[in-house]
């Protein structure tokens, strides 16, 4: 690595560390939110590092924990799946509303601004194993859309390890929040 390189993958280090410090939970949900974290991204990319250099660099610790999540197999749900995934996931997507508006009305009593948390486009919830999930899957797990309000195609995600509750995690082309099955 070059002289430069270094410098700014040092200085990125520390600006992405600064933008990390105890910051309201709206501000720090977002991957590039920080603005330690944008010029930790615009530096990286201005001394030549490449994308993924720049990701890093650029990116809070959620963003570049959205890649965790190893999805040992993909099949068709069978209709008790899909039933069970529909089932949680509205649940879940209620609880998430009912969450938001609790935070609304405490922060409205306190007089405190209240900036609400934007809902998940998509959630990852837990479904039932059936024949076709893989012996290797700890879950299987579908993705809804809350736009839609309905499971995104009819996939079932077989994954060796779900990731935690409330993390952001990538499956094929959606990068979903886990909520598991409760």
């Amino acid at each position: 690595m070059n002289r430069p390189a270094i410098l700014s993958v040092s200085i990125c280090v520390a600006l992405v560390f600064a933008g990390c410090e105890n910051l309201p939970e709206n501000e720090t949900s977002g991957p590039f939110r920080t603005g330690a974290a944008e010029q930790g991204g615009a530096m990286a990319r201005a001394a030549g590092g490449n994308s993924t250099d720049t990701l890093v660099a650029g990116s809070s610790v959620t963003s570049v924990a959205i890649a965790t999540v190893h999805v040992i197999a993909k099949h068709q749900a069978d209709e008790r799946q899909r039933q069970v995934a529909i089932a949680r996931a509205k649940a879940a997507q209620a609880r998430i509303a009912a969450r938001q508006k609790s935070a609304a009305e405490a922060a409205r009593k306190s007089g405190k601004k209240f900036v609400a948390k934007k809902a998940p486009r998509y959630i990852a919830v837990d479904t039932v194993k059936n024949a076709q999930t893989s012996p290797g899957a700890s879950k299987a797990v579908m993705i809804w859309d809350t736009q839609s309000e309905q499971i995104v195609g009819n996939n079932v995600y077989d994954v060796e390890s779900a990731p935690p509750v409330g993390q952001t995690a990538r499956f094929e082309m959606v990068s979903a929040e886990y909520v598991g099955g409760s």
